[in-house]
């Protein structure tokens, strides 16, 4: 391990070591750019007696000059050319598009051919140079991001040396600054295919290492499942670097020991690539044994993008490049620029394995740099069918004028074909590096696209916490819901520990502050470091959720929710594409959240409002008032229990039935009168004829029926059945009237009792004085009799008249009755009814209140002469049979059979249309004497039959006498 001051002499070294590459390769740009070295395009090698033309590409200056491969060039511009370096002095006098004289020997002729010297195609240059920006910008992300990684600072060497590999280009002119270019370029040759194979060695054992130490692949023994690799020896890796150096020496000896021609140095190119090109493949190898070699899941993963890498990136470049550059075969310009394009997908996937899998986007860099350059050269090629097409057309057929704007449309229409071809081209890529992964995200998608038709908060919390460690293959998953105040919560997870959901976790979520300006898109904490500047409850939370990232769901501006998700169950982060994915799931999910809350809203109001809607149907219908509502066509909408009642109508006949189909024309007279005013309208003591033809009397109220908009959307009718509260007060004012007979029928009494009391007087003391008169006498005894028999009448009504008390005391009902019927003798009479008395004569007495006894005989007896019109035959009879039993007949029309279970409900009567001269029935004595019945401790029974007479039995308790001793 280094020391701290390795590590600071390093990073110096390092920075050192970049920024003079930086310089150099800019200053090198410049010069060549500036330097247009002139060339004939051939490849010229020294011979006795000239140069000799090696090779002559097709559509080279030369070529084009008529110059073929096999001549031999012995002066230019008669100037001899010996060498090459005179050959370089003659162009270089010409300069670029001069013409030069060529003396050629050709079969033994001379020949003197003029030839139009070229800049040199310097397009390829440009394209390494690019490569070159790419290896240095991928070095510096990955030693800036992760140089604590194993190997980052052997990739950063890698990626260094490739840069000055690509950008280093001498322009020939070999003066001091093109010399330290030639050699550095010497140097990187030499320096990087064994960074690479040594990269390639040391990788596996570095990754095992770190793997067993953390304990990756290790079962419930604590073996390793998967074959260890074992580390390289010294002597390897110093074997590795050997051929490096000499090839360095090999350059040193060519320039100082030998002469540097043509010949030379073309073998020494030949020799770079090919010690280039077998170490590519050997690291493929190596690379690819290694993948076969381990079971681990995550190093398999890291080795196959190494392998998949090295393979794309050295198979065209071996191929198309340097097998044809070895054996000197001509190859078309464009697939040797795409043979080096190839190369940048080295970086890539080295990088990738540098910082773990799915750390630092290098799939997703490296598949996007697959569909980039896919992309790019199928667009190039596009680019140039259309330009010779367009050309061949335009110089062939269209004035010269079109020629311009033939090449502006042949740009705008390539430029418009390259995204859609790019995005085609990288749908295929994904689906073939990672099938199982593409499929998961499309589920993904298509889950999150169907997460509005789910409308149960807590399904979808449990939906979300299942779906995304399925798919995203991470450890933990937390769900936090926003509040109305802004507060986090807790809503659901997966992989969290269970206390985490008490409602007294004490969780302080105040660090997700998305709706600030400039939250940014989420928040990423690496390590616990990361929220080392948060406040102390904030970093217990962070500390206690482990979560890594988070992402907000937004709708219309504000923060719904938050997903938290963890490392994978590998230990990695979350690639840039994952995340990327997330941020576009999360504002479905935000929406479906938003639907689930405002639909349990809704539920709960449904609910609060069926409940309230309920409660007022209840009071409505427990309220002992008719109610209807009818419309402003006059249709009735509603229709409550009471009016069920009342009117004898089901509901479900009434509803929407019209007014004139349910009420009486005198009803819809006042209704139509009254149904357009404003106000409430009441009607008084209303005679309502029901549907069961029945008259009742009631109050009814008309008033609008408003909605909360004060629209009139129809009227409310409220009918209270005033009938029996009529009948009560008549009964009431009845009594009342009775109670004054009474009082004055007492008085009278005490008036009658004193002339009576005279006449009885007198009469007697008559009788005395005429005692033995024969006629005088019985008349005298007449008058006294009378005068008794009117005292005790008298003496009954002041009886009857009186306030009885509540004290119950021992009475015999013989002499109750005898009273009751003394009463009502006149009557009897008049109405024709014949008396039946058999009382029993040694009746036993009952514990009963005289008064209420009275009130019940009195009330029997009159119901029996009234339901004896044309006179019939009263019997009363008493007996012993256990009790004391009372039987009241009459031979009167009797009781049908309906309405002998309803005879005793207060103001139930039968006596609805009574002639002149008689009373009309209340309903209250029946029930009245019921109670005091009752009270007494006795019963009633009744035996009817319509048209043969009526029959009440009564039975009161005896009164035992005690016992003596």
């Amino acid at each position: 391990m280094q020391t701290p001051f390795q590590t600071r002499v390093s990073v110096v070294l390092l920075a050192v070591f970049t920024l003079t590459a930086a310089v150099f390769a800019s200053l090198n740009f410049l010069q060549e750019g500036r330097d247009q070295q002139p060339t004939d395009g051939a490849v010229w090698y020294e011979v006795p007696g000239g140069l000799k033309a090696e090779r002559v590409p097709a559509g080279s200056p030369a070529e084009r000059a008529g110059v073929r491969a096999g001549d031999v060039m012995v002066a230019v511009n008669d100037r001899p050319t010996p060498r090459e370096a005179s050959l370089e002095r003659e162009m270089f006098r010409t300069k670029v598009y001069g013409s030069a004289t060529y003396s050629i020997l050709r079969s033994g002729v001379r020949v003197e051919i003029p030839v139009i010297l070229d800049a040199p195609d310097r397009s390829q240059h440009q394209g390494q140079r690019l490569i070159a920006l790419i290896y240095l910008g991928i070095g510096l992300y990955v030693l800036f991001r992760r140089w604590t990684a194993p190997r980052s600072t052997h990739f950063y060497l890698f990626c260094l040396a490739s840069f000055v590999l690509y950008s280093f280009k001498y322009t020939t002119r070999l003066d001091e600054f093109d010399w330290i270019i030639l050699w550095g370029n010497i140097f990187a040759f030499a320096l990087q295919p064994a960074l690479f194979l040594h990269f390639a060695l040391a990788f596996p054992w570095e990754r095992d290492n770190g793997e067993r130490e953390n304990g990756a692949g290790e079962n419930g023994d604590g073996q390793h499942q998967h074959r260890e690799l074992h580390g390289n020896p010294a002597w390897l890796i110093a074997l590795v670097y050997l051929p490096g150096v000499a090839l360095v020496g090999l350059q040193i000896a060519a320039f100082q020991l030998w002469s540097a021609t043509g010949r030379l140095e073309h073998r020494l190119d030949q020799i770079e690539l090919g010690y280039l090109a077998l170490y590519y493949v050997l690291a493929a190898i190596v690379f690819y044994v290694s993948y076969r070699g381990t079971l681990a899941p995550l190093r398999r993963q890291q080795l196959k993008w190494l392998t998949r890498g090295t393979v794309l990136a050295v198979t065209p470049f071996t191929l198309l490049y340097v097998i044809p550059f070895l054996s000197d075969w001509a190859v078309p310009s464009f697939l040797t620029n795409l043979a080096g394009i190839s190369l940048v997908f080295l970086p890539l996937t080295f990088s990738w394995a540098i910082v773990r899998y799915r750390l630092m986007d290098v799939d997703l860099i490296f598949k996007r740099g697959v569909t980039y350059t896919l992309a790019t050269a199928a667009v190039v090629g596009l680019y140039f069918s259309l330009i010779g097409v367009a050309g061949e057309v335009i110089h062939t057929r269209l004035p010269g004028n079109f020629g311009t704007w033939g090449l502006i449309a042949a740009i705008i229409i390539t430029a418009q074909l390259f995204e859609p071809l790019k995005r085609a081209i990288q749908d295929r890529v994904d689906r073939l590096f990672d099938r199982k992964r593409y499929d998961y995200r499309q589920t993904l998608i298509e889950f999150g696209r169907g997460l509005s038709s789910q409308t149960d908060l807590r399904a979808l919390l449990n939906a979300i916490v299942d779906r995304l460690p399925q798919t995203l293959l991470v450890a933990r998953v937390a769900v936090v819901l926003a509040d109305d105040r802004g507060h986090y919560s807790l809503a659901a997870g997966h992989g969290l520990p269970v206390a985490l959901y008490d409602a007294h976790a004490d969780l302080d979520f105040g660090f997700l502050d998305f709706d600030q300006p400039g939250s940014g898109s989420h928040i990423f904490l690496e390590n616990a470091q990361a929220s080392m500047h948060l406040p102390e409850h904030e970093r217990r939370t962070v500390s206690l959720l482990d979560l890594n990232y988070f992402v907000p769901c937004r709708l219309q501006g504000r923060t719904i929710a938050v997903i938290g998700l963890g490392r994978t169950t590998g230990g990695d982060f979350l690639s840039s594409e994952d995340v990327e994915l997330l941020e576009s799931l999360a504002s479905y999910i935000g929406i479906a959240l938003q639907n689930a809350s405002l639909y349990a809203t809704l539920a709960q109001k449904i609910t609060e409002y069926e409940r309230l809607k309920e409660f007022n149907e209840n009071i409505v219908e427990s309220i002992n008032v008719g109610i209807l509502a009818v419309d402003l066509d006059g249709k009735i909408d509603s229709w409550n229990a009471q009016m069920e009642v009342m009117y004898a109508m089901p509901r479900a006949e009434a509803l929407g039935q019209p007014l004139s189909r349910v009420f009486p024309p005198d009803f819809l007279d006042e209704f139509h009168r009254v149904r357009n005013d404003p106000g409430v309208h009441n009607l008084y003591k209303f005679r309502l004829e029901t549907n069961a033809g029945e008259v009742r009397t009631a109050n009814i109220a008309i008033a609008p029926l408003v909605s909360r908009h004060f629209e009139t959307v129809g009227r409310i009718i409220l009918v209270d059945d005033i009938t029996d509260r009529i009948d009560l007060e008549a009964q009431l004012a009845q009594s009342e009237k009775l109670s004054s007979i009474g009082l004055l029928a007492a008085g009278v009494a005490h008036e009658v009792n004193t002339p009576l009391a005279v006449i009885s007087s007198y009469a007697q003391m008559l009788s005395k004085q005429v005692r033995g008169d024969a006629r005088l006498g019985p008349l005298l005894e007449k008058i006294t009799q009378q005068t008794f028999r009117a005292s005790e009448i008298v003496n009954g009504l002041l009886n009857f008249s009186r306030t009885s008390g509540t004290e119950f005391r021992p009475i015999d009902l013989n002499l109750i009755i005898k009273d009751t019927l003394t009463l009502l003798e006149h009557q009897l009479k008049t109405s024709h009814v014949q008396l039946d008395v058999a009382l029993e004569a040694d009746l036993p007495n009952i514990l009963g209140n005289p008064g209420k006894l009275q009130q019940v005989f009195l009330n029997l007896f009159l119901n029996a002469k009234d339901a004896m019109n044309a006179g019939g035959t009263l019997r009363v009879a008493t007996l012993v049979n256990g009790h004391v039993g009372v039987s009241i007949s009459d031979t009167g029309s009797g009781i049908s059979k309906e309405h002998v279970q309803k005879i005793y409900d207060p103001f139930f009567t039968t006596k609805t249309a009574p002639r002149e001269g008689e009373r009309r029935g209340t309903g209250l004595g029946l029930s009245v004497t019921y109670g005091i019945i009752q009270e007494h401790a006795g019963k009633i029974h009744v035996e009817s039959e319509p048209g043969e007479g009526t029959t009440f039995h009564l039975e009161f308790p005896m009164l035992r006498k005690p016992v003596n001793a």
